[in-house]
């Protein structure tokens, strides 16, 4: 059997405390496996603490080791594409978080998969020891909503953790241009075989999530804008809604009018083309401005990504 080229991917931002652990215990997981020539892809998205640093001491004693350094907040969806693009030689590519949150325990089970003749293993995960109650809630909350509102399937608990094949990245790497990516939605779309795997998230051993509320945010609005129109359709039911609404307050209105003589001349007109007219167009206005918004960053065309620096062994 010929030897497999693998590329572990991982995107850090600000994870002093954490990234020698992971390199550590990464390592000890790929020293174990048979016929696999394993290289390991740091992408750094310009962190503010001495990361980069760090990983320069890492790359320095281990030749496995590479570093992509962003030159800006790109995010974690942008570094996991310049991963992928940058690691187009690799017969299959894992991506998982720095933090230790996915355990690299789990690459030899991802491997064997794609042995098995699967183009994309995605893990899903059974629980998350030191996620709070709120953020389990929203998450549940967001991946039911995409599910009604999207024609592609996608496992409200499956995470950026996952095997790709070469021919899987190289789909990527060269057929989708947009911006505001949605990986887990794309995997799901991009079809071939696919499996799961399943895992429990561990504890984050240092330092605190880097995806703020409002990046959660942003990325939930970036998975319903790109596999789905359904708001636009929605926007017309409850436009629809409202004139219904409207339609009644004029019979009451009217009512009133007739029956209330303390009732001022002109408040009857003024509650119906408040609620009829307000309502309807902030609502459906709000609904059309997030797909132009979407539109207007598509069109820009500007680099998803810039590379400052890579750093190897060499």
């Amino acid at each position: 059997m010929p030897q497999l080229k693998l590329t572990v991917l991982t995107p850090v931002f600000n994870e002093e405390q954490v990234i020698a652990h992971f390199h550590e215990r990464t390592t000890g997981v790929l020293d174990r496996l048979d016929n696999v020539a394993a290289t390991i892809v740091y992408v750094v998205d310009r962190c503010t603490d001495n990361t980069l640093e760090v990983l320069r001491g890492i790359v320095a004693a281990d030749p496995r080791a590479r570093v992509i350094a962003l030159s800006s907040r790109f995010g974690h969806q942008m570094s996991l594409l310049a991963g992928i693009e940058h690691s187009l030689d690799a017969d299959a590519i894992i991506m998982m978080d720095s933090d230790l949150q996915h355990p690299p325990e789990l690459i030899p089970e991802l491997l064997d998969k794609h042995r098995q003749g699967y183009d994309v293993v995605y893990t899903v995960r059974r629980d998350t020891e030191d996620a709070s109650f709120l953020r389990k809630s929203a998450g549940n909350m967001f991946y039911f909503t995409l599910g009604k509102i999207s024609q592609v399937p996608i496992n409200p608990n499956a995470a950026d953790f996952r095997l790709i094949s070469n021919r899987v990245a190289q789909a990527l790497a060269s057929g989708f241009r947009e911006r505001n990516m949605f990986l887990r939605g794309l995997f799901s779309w991009i079809g071939f075989n696919q499996t799961s795997v399943e895992y429990t998230a561990e504890k984050r051993f240092a330092g605190q999530s880097k995806y703020s509320l409002s990046r959660m945010i942003k990325l939930a609005m970036a998975g319903i804008l790109s596999f789905s129109t359904k708001p636009l359709q929605l926007s017309i039911f409850v436009g629809a809604s409202f004139a219904l609404l409207a339609f009644l307050l004029i019979i009451v209105s009217i009512i009133k009018f007739f029956l209330v003589q303390s009732i001022p001349n002109g408040w009857t007109t003024l509650v119906v083309l408040l609620l009829l007219f307000s309502g309807i167009q902030l609502i459906v206005l709000g609904i059309m401005g997030a797909y132009v918004g979407g539109i207007y960053e598509e069109v820009k065309g500007r680099p998803r990504y810039i590379v400052a620096e890579e750093i190897s062994h060499e």
